[in-house]
């Protein structure tokens, strides 16, 4: 910007001023909230050219402010950048391409979007993810209500019995798998040995509880009792942040415990219902350390039954090498997440509505 002299300087504040006279007067008589918007932001940015000029400074005491704050975010910014938006644009380009990772990335435009619905075991995989989800979120989201709901009762040790319900989730996932596994053993855990001996179904019909067609039961079981003390403590700050008076207008009016969850506590608790449904849905879609850890066998690796979609996008790219395959299965998956928290979004948004 060339430096202007004394003249110049005037004259051109001269002109800012005026047509920022204008500006005003246009905005109070302005109708449209959006022009007006834009107008009270070009308000803005003809007083800092002013501020600016009047000054003789290169930079207005406002943009050196966004200086300094864009230089506490750019750390951050720059790390998001590199190892997270970067990989993510990479990961989109490379479903259209073959790639081993060594040999030169060649084109391969929608064939490997096309060998997906050939594919055995990504149907089964995607197959297994949308069950899993469908029975982890409901069941999940209805047990931390009820533990919510319990616990935020005036009952004797109440801290303890949170804690306790909270612990399953804070405690290492190989140690608890490794205790499940145990518990469920089917010849030697105490589960199959209190149906064979109380309830006598035979050795040979013990169910097997992490292969075959029980497998995703167990992993939906399982996480279900690790995942639901943490979403009821968020059911608990919603219940806790509920008026009383809302309870005893319903008791004055004679309503029973279930009118009472039903016209004041479950409306009240909407939004964390929402809440807890978008994160469960999209942790269940990204489920992968469950499944590894409950029904991969000794040498690591799932079986068809078992298989799920971020396994198979891990065995794609890191075993097999097929990188551009692999990025295709993971696109799959984002637009089945983004479909599935758009739903929901919009469904909220219409319960809002109403």
């Amino acid at each position: 910007m060339p430096k202007l002299d004394e003249a110049q300087k005037t004259a051109r504040i001269d002109s800012l001023q005026e047509e920022l006279t204008k500006l005003i007067t246009a905005v109070r008589t302005e109708t449209d909230s959006k022009k007006k918007r834009k107008m009270i932001a070009q308000i803005g940015v003809y007083n800092r050219k002013i501020d600016t000029l009047k000054s003789g400074k290169l930079l207005s005491r406002e943009t050196k402010r966004d200086l300094i704050a864009y230089s506490f975010i750019a750390p951050n910014f720059i790390g998001f950048c590199v190892f997270t938006l970067i990989p993510i644009v990479f990961a989109f380009a490379l479903a259209f391409m073959n790639w081993d990772g060594s040999n030169p990335i060649q084109w391969a435009g929608l064939s490997n979007f096309i060998k997906l619905k050939d594919d055995v075991f990504f149907v089964a995989a995607l197959k297994n993810t949308i069950i899993y989800c469908v029975g982890t979120v409901p069941l999940t989201m209805v047990a931390s209500l009820a533990l919510a709901i319990v616990l935020n009762q005036k009952v004797k040790g109440r801290g303890i019995f949170r804690t306790l319900s909270f612990f399953p989730y804070v405690a290492s996932l190989v140690a608890i798998t490794s205790v499940w596994k145990m518990l469920f053993h089917p010849s030697k855990g105490p589960i199959n040995n209190i149906l064979y001996t109380v309830f006598h179904v035979s050795q040979d019909k013990l169910p097997q509880w992490f292969t075959g067609g029980l497998v995703l039961f167990s992993m939906i079981l399982f996480s279900m009792w690790k995942y639901m003390g943490y979403y009821m403590v968020i059911y608990l700050a919603g219940l806790q942040g509920i008026s009383g008076e809302l309870y005893e207008a319903a008791s004055l009016d004679g309503a029973t415990t279930w009118q009472k969850f039903r016209y004041v506590t479950w409306p009240q608790l909407s939004s964390t219902t929402f809440f807890v449904v978008v994160m469960l849905t999209i942790n269940c879609f990204k489920v992968y350390d469950v499944a590894i850890m409950l029904a991969a066998g000794g040498n690591g690796t799932l079986t068809e039954s078992s298989t799920v979609l971020v396994y198979y996008i891990y065995q794609k790219a890191f075993i097999d090498w097929n990188l551009g395959y692999s990025s295709a299965v993971a696109m799959v998956l984002f637009v089945l997440v983004l479909l599935v928290t758009i739903i929901q979004f919009r469904g909220q948004a219409k319960r809002d509505r109403v």
